[in-house]
This record gives C-alpha cells, sequence and structure tokens, in this order.
C-alpha cells in the first residue's frame, strides 16, 4: 500500500507533522469492511482493493482491473466512504482508478505541498514484503491491450515458481499434480481440469502461477485469468461487439488457468465460462482451476458447469502442519537477509512463530515483516517479547474454522434424534420441524450463504421459508432460555 498525503513534510508514512496516519485509517477501514460484508464478499471485491494517494481530503484508491472499478462504485462507493470517514474525519471525498493510470489532475490547494512517496525504511519493507497482487505489475500497455479485446490475460509474478514453492504433506498431492500438467507433452491433457481447492494463504494461486511459468518455458500457449479479469474480459467484449473473436482467441490456448472461479457471476457469464472450459476439455487442452472450496459447494455455479469441473482430478490444499510452516518462514527468513545481511531472528524465535501463527502463509509473511520492521527501524535485536508483541494481532485474528452447512444439518439431525434426510424432506411434523428451522438458523448465522442458497441446501425450499425460520428461531431464543442455551451449545460445538 502506497499513501502519500499534501501535508506530509517528507516523513513518508502519510502523516507528516501530527497528521492523520491514513495508512493506520485504512487499515482499519478494511478490517470493519471484512467483518461488515462477510469474508467472501470481501475477497471478491476489497482484498485488492488499496489506498494510494490523500491529497486535499480526496482518498485514492485503485484496482487492478476496469471491471472491480466499476463494481466498487456502483455498490459500494458510499459506504467506503462512510467507513473511512468515520476513521478518518478528514476525508470528504473518494475516488477509484485503476492500477497502472494516471490519477486525474486537479488544481493544487494554495499553499498544500507536493505529494510525497513512501520513501525510506517503509519503502524498503515495501520492498520485501508480501508479494504485490500481480495485476497491480501489469504494464500500461498491457491494460490498453485487454481494453481493445486483446487476450493478454494476467501477468505471471515471476516469484511465485515451483522452486520457491514450499512442499509439505499437506500440499505434496497438489504440487505433484501441478508440475505433471505443467510439463506434460504428450497427446491430450492430463486430470482434465485440474481443480485445485483450499482457504485463504495456503498456496493455490502459487501453485498456478508456477504451472504458467513452467509450461510457457516449454512453449505452450498459456493464459492465466483471475475472476475478474475472465469477466471483465467477456463484458468488454460484448460492449464493443467483438464477443465472437474473444471467445475464439480463448478457445485457440494450449492451457487456461483460472484463479479464484467461486466468483464468477452471472448467467451469461457463466454460461461462457461453461462453453469455454467444455471446448477446450473436449479438443484436449489443459485446463487448470482454483477456487476456495470444492466443486459441490460452488452453489452460484450452474450445475452442469460444476459437474464438468468436479470430472478432472480435485485436489485440496489442507492447512499448514508446523514442520511445513517452520520450512516456509525459514525460506523467508532466508530471502529477507539477502536484502537485509544484518537481520537475525534466532532459532527460538523462528520455533515461536510458527508455533503461534497456524492460520496461513500470509501470516507467517506478515510476521516476518513485522520482525523486521522492528530490526530496521528500531536498530536492535529481534527478542522473543519483541516477536509476542509483533504478532500478537496475528495470533488472536487467525482464521475461523470454515462451516458446512452439512456439517451443520448432521450435527442437528443427531442431537434431535432425527436423520438429516428428514430435514430435508417435505414433513412437517413437529419433531422434524423444530431441527429443521434450527439448522437454518444455525446456517444463515454460522456461514456466508446466502438465504436463497441456504433454501437450495434444504431440499430446495424458498428463501423466505429460510427467512421465516431465522426469525422464529431468533424470537423464540429470546424467549426460552432453555433453547438458547441449546443453540448456544451447538455453535460451540461447530466452531470447536
Amino acid at each position: 500500500m502506497r499513501v502519500e498525503e499534501t501535508a506530509a513534510s517528507g516523513d513518508g508514512d502519510g502523516r507528516g507533522n501530527g497528521g492523520p496516519d491514513f495508512g493506520s485509517a485504512w487499515a482499519r477501514v478494511k478490517r470493519r469492511l471484512r467483518a461488515e460484508l462477510g469474508e467472501d464478499v470481501y475477497a471478491s471485491w476489497f482484498a485488492r482493493l488499496e489506498l494510494e494517494t490523500v491529497s486535499a481530503g480526496t482518498a485514492r484508491l485503485t484496482v487492478p482491473t476496469r471491471f472491480l472499478k466499476s463494481w466498487i462504485e456502483s455498490h459500494y462507493l458510499d459506504r467506503v466512504l462512510g467507513i473511512f470517514r468515520a476513521e478518518a474525519e478528514e476525508i470528504a471525498r473518494i475516488e477509484v482508478g485503476v492500477r497502472g493510470t494516471a490519477a486525474p489532475v486537479r488544481p493544487a490547494a494554495p499553499g498544500a505541498a507536493k505529494p510525497s512517496p513512501v520513501s525510506g525504511p517503509l519503502a524498503r519493507l515495501h520492498a520485501v514484503g508480501a508479494p504485490t497482487p500481480v495485476a497491480a505489475i501489469a504494464p500500461v500497455a498491457e491494460a490498453r491491450s485487454a481494453e481493445a479485446g486483446d487476450l493478454s490475460g494476467t501477468p505471471l509474478d515471476a516469484r511465485l515458481t515451483f522452486a520457491s514453492f514450499v512442499v509439505g504433506r499437506s500440499n505434496n498431492l497438489a504440487h505433484a499434480a501441478a508440475e505433471r500438467v505443467s510439463r506434460h507433452q504428450g497427446e491430450g491433457a492430463l486430470y482434465n481440469p485440474l481443480y485445485l481447492h483450499a482457504g485463504v494463504g495456503l498456496g493455490k494461486t502459487h501453485l498456478l502461477h508456477g504451472i504458467g511459468h513452467a509450461a510457457r518455458e516449454s512453449g505452450r500457449r498459456v493464459i492465466y485469468l483471475t475472476a475478474d479479469r475472465f469477466m471483465y474480459g467477456f463484458v468488454n467484449a460484448l460492449k464493443t461487439q467483438s464477443a465472437l473473436a474473444y471467445k475464439e482467441r480463448l478457445r485457440g490456448i494450449d492451457l487456461l488457468i483460472l484463479d479464484d472461479v467461486q466468483f464468477i457471476q452471472g448467467k451469461s457469464i457463466q454460461a461462457e465460462f461453461g462453453h469455454t472450459i467444455n471446448a477446450l476439455i473436449d479438443a484436449g487442452r489443459q485446463v487448470v482451476v482454483a477456487s476456495d472450496r470444492p466443486p459441490t459447494e460452488l452453489e452460484a455455479l450452474d450445475e452442469r458447469v460444476r459437474s464438468r469441473l468436479a470430472g478432472g482430478l480435485v485436489v485440496e490444499i489442507g492447512t499448514l502442519d508446523e514442520q511445513l510452516r517452520v520450512s516456509i518462514l525459514s525460506a523467508r527468513l532466508a530471502a529477507v537477509r539477502v536484502a537485509h545481511p544484518t537481520f537475525e531472528v534466532t532459532p527460538q524465535v523462528a520455533t515461536y512463530v510458527a508455533r503461534a501463527i497456524t492460520a496461513n502463509g500470509r501470516d507467517l509473511e506478515g510476521a516476518v515483516n513485522r520482525l523486521l520492521a522492528h530490526a530496521t527501524l528500531t536498530g536492535t535485536a529481534v527478542t522473543m517479547e519483541t516477536a509476542e508483541n509483533a504478532i500478537r494481532d496475528l495470533v488472536k485474528n487467525r482464521e475461523p474454522k470454515r462451516i458446512k452447512i452439512e456439517d451443520i444439518q448432521k450435527l442437528v439431525a443427531s442431537r434431535y434424534n432425527v436423520s438429516r434426510s428428514d430435514i430435508l424432506s417435505e414433513r412437517r411434523t413437529a419433531a422434524v420441524v423444530k431441527p429443521r428451522q434450527i439448522a437454518m438458523y444455525l446456517s444463515k448465522v454460522l456461514t456466508l450463504r446466502s438465504l436463497p442458497e441456504i433454501g437450495r441446501r434444504f431440499g430446495g425450499r424458498d428463501h423466505t421459508t429460510v427467512l421465516h425460520a431465522v426469525r422464529k428461531i431468533e424470537k423464540q431464543i429470546g424467549e426460552d432460555a432453555v433453547l438458547g442455551d441449546e443453540v448456544e451449545l451447538l455453535k460451540r460445538m461447530l466452531q470447536d
């Protein structure tokens, strides 16, 4: 994240002479967006939204594609502004731009200094910090060619190769399948499609980039697309009346890599996605897809598309065990010491960090950046106390357990001595209706699924039925302490 402020005096941290710390305020804004909108919505639209500058009360935010810019401006701009103003009252206006394009030039306010870019230690930290989103490093020429209908895809990050991927028990199968697919030179395709799924920060995107690099080295025509880039390309092709040419170019490649497929929306776009992967697979071309869940749980996608995705090799990348976390941390520390030879972390501190942070590799990356910041900015050694203070928020904010509707249904059915098929059936006896409504209520409060999605998972019921169940259980919990205790126990059992 790069923050500039016209009132800054060259400190390089966005504060100036005692002024507001917009960088910290923006971090709080993103945390509130994640909490209020849920992980799915946040990851889809806000994960790559960055604060670039603050000038004369206007905060310039940037995203990697015009599709994201248009969507945020149409659906969330007022909400983002309201939250930002609550965190920093100096913000009066927000504008959203696309990275790689210049911000509009405005007359400078009287007496205002020129914006000062981040410099010094923080700039060096940015250089060795978490990988820049690959779309953020796309050259302007590529952005323009994409607007013109060219199918150039999203650039591959040079750092994300098989050589830099740390292999362990939880990702060994995924890594082996990815390497085999990337280097296959015979007729047809292997494991088609190859479908990788995992939670945030477990390495699926790293493997996708590794596949792309290795395949290109062998001379294959490769396109890597994020879901939003695929959607933007198709919508733009429709607007420019070049959809046929777009589809022909997309189907004329050797290897299609698509990341975050769970975010593909819209019936026409989903239909085109289905036609594209069918055409590629039928022609013996390789398709590699990644998501945060298995194909059977992509309720928003057409059933035929889900079936086609599930028809290949589906591999889950599991959570990081301690040995793998230690290996990832050691590799990251070694990489940082190339740029900072005096930066040292004792084995005791490294072991503590690897044991304390269990969620994902990105949190380990964040821990290294915090330790480096302490060593670089204070000039003192990294101690155990330093590490405990530096990673406190990472330990506290561990990624919550992902709860499945199926698990809720099974637990509630067992608790109330009915079968899961009873809960999904049309039976309306009191012995079945109560657990069914409780299961619907828990599905609403413990998962990110929408009411229509929950209804479909409960025997194809309408969303109004789910809403009625949720409101009824909410009311009964407030009136019946025994029922409230029962529901709370079920919550704890599901979350543990």
